[in-house]
């Protein structure tokens, strides 16, 4: 039941943020965001509104394609887990 409390309806998302519900489909067709499929509907987690809210200004603003927003997401992704290690490596450095 917490699970309610902690996401919106896809058509509510759409709605609010004046997008398509195709799109908000897409990006989960291709493994950007994760939906959740109730009786009630199609939810998306709060947790997830930031990384749509990224993909929503690419994809309207920038007038990048899904293809193209996978692979942003990809390299960003690769960028992180580089930073980390970093991290990680001057830590161990600075024993």
């Amino acid at each position: 039941m917490t699970e309610h409390i902690h996401s919106i309806s896809v058509e509510q998302c759409c709605s609010y943020y004046s997008i398509e519900v195709s799109f908000v489909q897409s990006l989960s067709e291709h493994g950007l965001i994760e939906l959740t499929q109730r009786e009630e509907g199609v939810f998306i987690g709060f947790e997830q509104l930031t990384d749509l809210e990224k993909y929503m200004h690419m994809h309207y603003d920038l007038d990048i394609n899904m293809e193209g927003l996978e692979t942003i997401a990809h390299l960003l992704g690769k960028v992180q887990a580089l930073q980390t290690e970093i991290r990680t490596l001057r830590n161990e450095l600075g024993r």
